[in-house]
């Protein structure tokens, strides 16, 4: 299993409620939403993967739950990765993916 699919199912209900419109490409071994062709989240294994604007980064990753994200042995600069336990709530999930189109528009 490349990423957990009840996840990305989750994340595809909520995406879905958005006005923008959202692909889906492999990516990291798992699945990335993009926005406009930029990357909002996705999933990889059983964790979600989320862009953030540099400037939220500190206070992003003083959250608990949060780690960046080290796919390739050092941290990669904008992203960040969440445990289950702190997307529990579709909530919480809706606001890490409001997170993540922030980085994207910011980006355009």
């Amino acid at each position: 299993m490349a990423y957990n699919e009840e996840i990305a199912r989750r994340v595809q209900y909520l995406l879905g409620l958005f006005p923008e419109d959202f692909t889906e490409k492999k990516m990291f071994g798992g699945i990335a939403f993009l926005y406009q062709g930029k990357m909002t989240v996705g999933v990889v294994k059983d964790e979600l993967m989320v862009r953030v604007v540099g400037e939220k980064m500190d206070r992003i990753l003083q959250q608990d739950y949060v780690r960046p994200m080290d796919f390739t042995g050092k941290p990669m600069k904008e992203f960040v990765f969440v445990s289950q336990k702190g997307f529990k709530t579709e909530k919480q999930l809706h606001q890490w993916i409001e997170l993540g189109l922030e980085h994207a528009k910011s980006k355009l």
